[in-house]
Formats: C-alpha cells, sequence, structure tokens
C-alpha cells in the first residue's frame, strides 16, 4: 500500500549540509513569513491570508480584487455557481492559466522567504489618572533635564496640558462645562517646538501624532485630507480609538498653510486647510480609515470623538516680524524725542509681541485662530543657550559622542574655548538648534575615524583652534602619568 504524500515529505531530505548529513528546510516553514502569490507581500504587511489549495496563499484585497473581476465578466453569474460548495481551482483553468502549475510555498528556494519578526513585548503603560497626572511644575521640572531656555513657554505649556488632562479625566463637573485649550506656538526655525511637544508627551506616556501641515489639501485634490491626522494618532495609539480620544496631535508648519495673497487660482492648500481643520479643532465625530491616510472602499472605517484630543500648532512664521514693526509703529511721529523707524531693527525678542492681530494680518483665518485661545512664543537662540543646549540636557550631542568613545575606551574632552566656537557657528548658520549637530558631525569625523585604528589613544580633547580649523586636537596616549592619575581618581569616586 502506497504511503502518504506527507510521510514521504518527512522522509525526503531536501538538502544536505556541509558534513554530510541530511536537513529538512520544511521542518523550518513556521520561522518564515507566508506571503501573497498575487500581490507577494507577506503576511505581517497584507494581513491574514486565505489558504487555497496547492498550498497557495492570497490577501484579502487580491481575493476580492478577484471576486470583482469575476462579476464585471459575468463569471459570477453562470447557473450552478451558486449551489456550488467548493471549487477546487488546482484543476481548474482561467483563460489561459493553468492553476496546478502555480508553485506551493514550501517549493519557493530559502534564499527567497522572509524570516518572521520576533514579537515584540508590550510594556504595561500605568493609565494616566487624576491623581498620577504631574503638576505643572513637576512638569516643568521634567522638561528643565531636556530643553534649555524657553521658561515662557515651557511654564504655558506645563499649564496648558495639566488643566487639559484634569478635564479629560473628570466627568463630575455639575453644570459647569470646561473648554478644551488648544495651542498655538510661534517660534524661529531651531528653538525647539517640537521638541517640547515630543517631551511632554513621553513624560506623560500618551499617544502623540506629529504631522506636516504642508502635505495637507482640501478633501477631493491630490494629498492627505485633514482626517489623516487622526489617522497617525490612532495609529500611534495601537488602533485603540478609546486610547487615541486622549491623544496629543501636533500640527507642525502651520504657518504654510496661511492664507495666498493675490492668487487667482484656487487655494487648495491654504484657506481651504485652515477651514477643513475648524471641525477637528472644535471637537466632532470624524470618520477615520484605519491603517491608512486615505479613504478608499478597501479601508476599514472607525469614528473618532475630538473633543478630549489636545492639538497644539507650530509654526515659524517668517518676516512676520515686519507685521508686527509696522503695527507698533503705526502712528508716525516727528522731532527730537521721535521714535525712530529702524528702533525695533535688532530686537532679538520682538516675536514676544506677536497677537492675533498679526496673525489674521499674514494670512491665518479668524476662525482658525479662535480654536486656538493659547497663544504664546518661543525665543531665537543666544550664544548662552547654545552653549547650554551642548552641555546640559539629558541627551546633549556632546554626551552623545563621549558615550560613543567610551565604548572604545577613549576619555573625550571640550575646553572652554571650544563650546564657544560651537556656538559662534551656529549663530552664523541661523539654522538654530539643528546647526550644532551638523557642526559637531563635521570636526568629529576625522577623530571617529582614526581613534578606532590606534589603541594606544587613551584621551581626545577637543579646542577651539580645531573647531575654526586652526590647529589640532590634544591627543593624550594610555599610560601617560596624568591620564592614570585621572582615572584613578574616577575609579575612587565610584567607590
Amino acid at each position: 500500500m502506497a504511503e502518504n504524500y506527507d510521510d514521504i515529505d518527512k522522509k525526503t531530505p531536501d538538502t544536505v549540509d556541509t558534513d554530510g548529513h541530511a536537513s529538512d528546510d520544511k521542518d523550518n516553514d513556521d520561522d518564515y513569513e507566508k506571503y501573497c502569490y498575487l500581490c507577494r507581500r507577506p503576511e505581517s504587511v497584507a494581513g491574514k491570508l486565505i489558504h487555497m489549495p496547492g498550498d497557495i496563499n492570497i490577501c484579502a484585497d487580491c481575493m476580492q480584487r478577484s471576486f470583482d473581476s469575476f462579476n464585471n465578466s459575468g463569471f459570477g453569474n453562470m447557473p450552478g455557481l451558486g449551489n456550488m460548495q467548493f471549487i477546487d481551482l488546482t484543476n481548474m483553468p482561467f483563460g489561459n492559466i493553468d492553476m496546478s502549475k502555480f508553485k506551493a510555498q514550501n517549493d519557493v528556494p530559502k534564499s527567497q522567504k522572509v524570516k518572521k519578526k520576533a514579537p515584540k513585548e508590550k510594556k504595561q503603560e500605568e493609565e494616566l489618572t487624576l491623581k498620577t497626572i504631574p503638576a505643572p511644575h513637576k512638569i516643568k521640572a521634567m522638561l528643565d533635564e531636556y530643553v534649555v531656555g524657553q521658561e515662557y513657554a515651557k511654564k504655558v505649556i506645563s499649564v496648558a496640558v495639566y488643566n487639559h488632562y484634569k478635564r479629560v479625566l473628570t466627568d463630575t463637573m455639575d453644570d459647569i462645562e470646561i473648554e478644551k485649550s488648544n495651542m498655538l506656538m510661534v517660534g524661529p526655525t531651531g528653538c525647539g517646538k517640537t521638541y517640547i511637544v515630543k517631551t511632554i508627551a513621553r513624560l506623560l506616556k500618551v499617544p502623540l501624532a506629529i504631522t506636516d501641515a504642508t502635505t495637507l489639501t482640501e478633501a477631493g485634490y491630490i494629498g492627505d485630507d485633514v482626517e489623516s491626522v487622526l489617522s497617525k494618532l490612532l495609529a500611534a495609539a495601537d488602533n485603540d480609538v478609546e486610547k487615541a480620544e486622549r491623544g496629543i496631535v501636533f500640527i507642525d508648519e502651520i504657518d504654510k498653510i496661511a492664507k495666498k495673497q493675490n492668487s487667482n487660482s484656487r487655494d487648495v492648500s491654504g484657506e481651504s486647510v485652515q477651514q477643513g481643520l475648524l471641525k477637528l479643532l472644535e471637537g466632532a465625530d470624524v470618520e477615520v480609515p484605519v491603517g491608512s491616510g486615505s479613504k478608499n472602499a478597501m479601508v476599514p472605517m472607525t469614528t473618532i470623538n475630538t473633543r478630549n484630543i489636545l492639538f497644539i500648532c507650530g509654526g515659524a512664521f517668517p518676516d512676520i516680524e515686519e507685521i508686527i514693526k509696522q503695527r507698533i509703529s503705526r502712528q508716525a511721529s516727528m522731532g527730537f524725542k521721535a521714535e525712530l523707524k529702524d528702533k525695533y531693527d535688532d530686537d532679538p525678542n520682538l516675536l514676544r509681541q506677536v497677537t492675533t492681530e498679526d496673525l489674521r494680518e499674514f494670512g491665518m483665518i479668524p476662525e482658525f485662530l479662535g480654536r486656538l485661545p493659547v497663544l504664546f512664543t518661543l525665543d531665537a537662540l543666544d550664544k548662552d543657550m547654545y552653549v547650554s543646549i551642548l552641555k546640559e540636557p539629558k541627551n546633549a550631542i556632546l554626551k552623545q559622542y563621549k558615550k560613543l568613545l567610551a565604548l572604545d575606551e577613549v576619555d573625550l574632552r571640550f575646553d572652554d574655548s571650544a563650546y564657544e566656537a560651537v556656538a559662534e557657528e551656529a549663530i552664523k548658520r541661523k539654522t538654530g538648534a539643528r546647526a550644532l549637530r551638523a557642526i559637531i558631525e563635521k570636526f568629529m569625523l576625522d577623530i571617529m575615524y582614526q581613534i578606532p585604528r590606534d589603541d594606544t589613544i587613551g584621551r581626545v580633547t577637543i579646542t577651539g583652534d580645531y573647531i575654526k580649523g586652526k590647529g589640532s586636537p590634544i591627543i593624550e596616549l594610555r599610560g601617560t602619568p596624568a591620564l592614570e592619575e585621572a582615572s584613578a581618581t574616577q575609579i575612587d569616586k565610584q567607590d
């Protein structure tokens, strides 16, 4: 009596290893992902696959498209198909396609298979409650560990976030209903707008969605609809609607959707987007596609209520200083004590005097500004702030490089002249704190390249002359008395 095919497969080795022993790849098929035969997407991307005869796997999207094409071609209306309980697709020809010739999953060579990813362990995070919400001074203290300067901005956002989550987590406010306080932050590029919001979300352990307003367009045009903002928030909350409804949405580059001036064409990415965002900022039930940024028939939809979602908008608003100066010096004056027109040209903190009137002149519609009641500004960075950014934050960029070289048992140090030289160069570039990394990456390139080649290097000291291109770093070899004395001192401190 013939053996089963399964038994033959188990006894037949697929490959032979270098030692001459038979090895069976099919025993390890569970370690590799299955994929859709038609679109070739793995199961982790396409979702759960449908197993067909002949060991063929097809995703739900391709199966739906196949059924749609059958119905459109009239194949689905053939008599007798409605009473068929099972169709053997293995031997059924579709046009010139013979299904029996399809390759099974196990016939694919091992070099073309995708290995399954190890499942990530989800950490159970404590839910935010009225007792666990940190007070505003504690929120600001936590921000101080990561964000240098911007004292006023940190105080405003700490109070606003604290009040918002008190409002969200309590349902017993009698007849008094507290409105939410969305925020609009104005500040020059590289001053820390996005970083502050990221730090707040990480400290409070709430889902955060960061999106760029430049990609948003009016519904029906190429680009992202305003609902895509909520799709990102839902994805950040692991598709948990209840968790997403308590999250934070940060819309960056909000100044890019200002109303176009003197434009005859339809403004689909400016004023129209502001009008589309009104219902989200106010609070409404919005249908959101799950797992996708666009709405179509193949994507499931869910409803999210935006009433308890905190919206924070941020933008640099370039050249708004000119609008502020025009408003301040609107009244003309003459005489010896008259104010000069260029009085505010060199004022680094002119942005602090911004008002909603200036933003309306810039191109923001009043309905949009009315839904962002908390307006505050961030200061431009000066030399002292640049030096503090290099030294003080927990994850300062210089601390990152020190840790990298410590893995090679090399001590990296910077003298005071180096800090000042980096700060002066950053001020010239006028790109904010982002300039610091570009400057440090440039002068650290040769050091990071050469140090792994020489095991005798024990310490590298960066000087201001090296950053300005006038000298070289101070290199001390291992075994020198000064270096050994410093190492002994560090060991004593640890003990």
